[in-house]
């Protein structure tokens, strides 16, 4: 059985992964120098903020525990100027991004890790797909039954989640005709969804995750992709729905929100929609997220009504702005609201330029001068 043992933790306290792009500065590729800059940045005191993932041509920052979003943005910060300086004399670039526009997945090296090594056996050609790129927000929750039911409450908002962080237009040099075309890639897992509307309860959690151990579909809770789930060893939930934003400073709003939201449903414990209908019209959600970015429809299970997805958005982060923990995190939510009401995020950035006569890899080159921080 795979250890479900909770680690209660500070609730709403705040954590991020962010999976980033490794650019070839010359081809403006994807550069399967993963390894190679970890073993520089494994010199440096933070070396346990990197990490690698699937393939070779990403890497994955890892930030501390945070009261708030304003520390979290600083040290996000340095660790990207970091990454940066490791990274530049071998030619390489780090890249925002949920997908690079123009790889060949066939291209593509699995990392010497034994965890994915036996991913790639037994999804095959999936594996290398699988080089897409997003970010994961924890936040702190005291025990298991309140994550699992903040697991539940989050879930309703999985749309707006999804608008607001969309970036990834293009795929394989093609535009998608989404705004986030990774979450199609992340959807072809058999064990990609949500929390099953039965599990109520830690312990009912618990035995569910036996029951996927014993018929041998995960091995660990790792192995669940989850749109959000609960984190036991952290004491979190992690919200696992966003695309990886093109700057450092928009993911650290998006991890603002979560905290701010979960503050907010932790301390309200509004009423919820039932279950059955907000996981019956879920995946329609989902994918008019996907599909359309802010300017998509919301079918909202607590009205019955179809409303445009970018009021619902701007709808909550009215709600939340009391329960910001502070003057950064109110500002978060300000920037996420403008996005919301221009209906223009990251995806429509990067088509912009495209319809301005920029070719797949000056894209790429304009959105790694967006993700490299200042003081790198």
């Amino acid at each position: 059985m795979p250890s479900t043992e909770y680690q209660p933790s500070t609730a709403a306290t705040l954590g991020m992964e962010l999976e980033i792009q490794l650019v070839d500065k010359q081809t403006l590729d994807l550069a399967p120098r993963a390894d190679e800059i970890l073993h520089t940045l494994h010199q440096s005191t933070t070396a346990r903020h990197f990490k690698q993932e699937v393939t070779r041509s990403i890497l994955e920052l890892n930030s501390g525990i945070h009261d708030g979003s304003a520390t979290l943005e600083a040290e996000m910060l340095q660790l990207g100027a970091q990454l940066c300086a490791a990274a530049a004399p071998l030619g390489v670039r780090p890249c925002g991004g949920g997908t690079h526009p123009f790889q060949d997945w066939r291209e593509r090296q699995i990392s010497d890790f034994p965890r994915y090594q036996h991913f790639a056996e037994h999804y095959g050609y999936l594996a290398r797909q699988f080089t897409v790129f997003g970010q994961h927000v924890h936040v702190g929750c005291p025990d298991g039954d309140t994550a699992i039911w903040l697991t539940h409450a989050l879930s309703y908002y999985i749309p707006h989640l999804l608008a607001l962080s969309a970036s990834s237009p293009y795929i394989q040099g093609e535009d998608s005709g989404f705004a986030s075309a990774r979450s199609n890639v992340v959807s072809a897992f058999p064990s990609s969804g949500h929390l099953p509307q039965f599990v109520r309860s830690w312990q009912e959690f618990q035995g569910h995750a036996a029951e996927l151990k014993h018929a041998g579909i995960i091995g660990s809770l790792k192995d669940l992709y989850w749109d959000i789930r609960p984190k036991p060893e952290y004491g979190t939930v992690e919200v696992r729905i966003f695309d990886t934003p093109l700057d450092i400073p928009h993911s650290v709003a998006l991890a603002a929100l979560v905290q701010t939201l979960a503050r907010y449903l932790l301390t309200e414990r509004p009423p919820q929609p039932g279950r059955a209908a907000l996981y019956c019209v879920y995946g329609f959600n989902r994918f008019q997220a996907a599909r359309f970015g802010l300017s998509a429809d919301f079918h909202d299970v607590r009205s019955g009504k179809r409303i445009p997805l970018s009021q619902a958005i701007l709808d909550l982060l009215q709600q939340l702005q009391p329960y910001a923990a502070d003057p950064h995190a109110r500002d978060c939510l300000e920037q996420l609201a403008l996005r919301a009401h221009h209906r223009h995020g990251d995806y429509s950035l990067l088509r912009e330029h495209a319809n301005n006569g920029l070719s797949a890899p000056q894209l790429v080159h304009e959105a790694a001068n967006l993700w490299q921080p200042a003081n790198s």
